[in-house]
């Protein structure tokens, strides 16, 4: 399967498996009474208490009318901040491939335009598995360094957080800024999805425009994602993606203007002691095409090339002294 589909289904999975939750926790807290027995009782217990329990002494710390509001706000931005080093690191390895992928650019160019050309199936097969040699003899991840480690861990939390909100009737009552913090709220969703936008906008312009459009798609599903978990939840889930969605941007500015200049000078230096290695040219995919055989590397060919010479000074050679002999 495609990598990039891979990607959105992982995305989706994970997006899908919230959905249920949340929807299932909803229809159980209709009148506010917490779930005993089942799933939804043992995640209540497990993250719903844990969560209520410090979103309610962080407000009692704080004081004053917005203090549940501001107490979810604090513990967003330190579950993010904590998240930070394993994000950076994660942009770091995405970065370093993107770098990568540049040199390689070309090469792939080739195959995807002998790709859209090829009708046989077997060309087909034998263009895909020279792509994945390009990947491998340049050591390339087919996964582009990317992962939803930091979305998996944050799930506990979101999950926490919401189940902390709709069972405690102190913070699902109170407010931030007029707003209920029990109830959606369509100009949090709002806010917090125009953050995730500006960091989807921001982490583009460090990748090659060749490759904008492929990571296009999957930009647009963290927005989208946002947008409509904040709008089939409470205000109190939607400001936690709006503290995260202020952390990604500062994390995002860290890693276009400190992170990827870093990985352009070491990239360059990597690659004028290490080229990259020239796995295809025009003229193999012109005879997998043609309906040529498995098609040889670039050195292969090269061989061939001289053996053929080879052989015809041979058979010249031996021309030469038969007409001698004739004479």
């Amino acid at each position: 399967m495609n990598k990039k589909y891979v990607k959105y289904l992982s995305v989706l999975s994970l997006f899908l498996v919230l959905t249920l939750v949340l929807t299932g926790c909803a229809q159980g807290s209709a009148n506010l009474h917490a779930p005993t027995s089942g799933p939804y009782g043992f995640i209540y217990k497990w993250l719903g208490v844990p969560f209520q329990n410090l979103i309610l002494k962080t407000a009692q710390t704080i004081g004053g009318k917005n203090a549940y509001a501001w107490g979810i706000v604090i513990i967003s931005f330190v579950v993010r901040l904590i998240l930070v080093p394993l994000s950076l690191n994660q942009q770091y390895k995405s970065t370093r491939q993107q770098e990568k992928m540049r040199a390689v650019q070309p090469q792939l160019k080739l195959i995807q335009v002998a790709q859209k050309k090829a009708k046989d199936p077997a060309a087909q097969q034998k263009i895909s598995a020279l792509m994945m040699d390009v990947y491998k003899k340049n050591n390339l991840s087919l996964t582009g360094g990317l992962g939803c480690l930091p979305l998996l861990l944050q799930m506990p939390i979101l999950i926490g957080i919401y189940q902390a909100v709709q069972y405690s009737k102190e913070i699902g009552a109170s407010t931030f800024l007029s707003i209920p913090l029990g109830k959606p709220s369509v100009v949090i969703a709002i806010i917090a999805t125009l953050f995730y936008l500006l960091q989807g906008w921001m982490s583009l312009q460090i990748v090659a425009p060749e490759q904008r459009k492929q990571m296009q798609t999957m930009i647009m599903m963290s927005p989208l994602m946002t947008f409509f978990i904040s709008m089939i939840s409470t205000a109190a889930l939607a400001l936690y993606f709006l503290a995260g969605g202020i952390v990604i941007v500062i994390q995002q500015l860290i890693t276009n203007y400190i992170v990827t200049p870093k990985i352009r000078k070491q990239t360059d230096a990597e690659l004028a002691k290490n080229p990259v290695k020239t796995v295809v040219t025009q003229e193999m995919l012109d005879g997998i095409l043609n309906g040529g055989s498995t098609p040889t590397t670039p050195e292969g060919h090269a061989k061939q090339t001289e053996e053929k010479e080879f052989h015809k000074n041979i058979r010249e050679l031996n021309k030469g002294k038969q007409n001698r002999n004739k004479k």
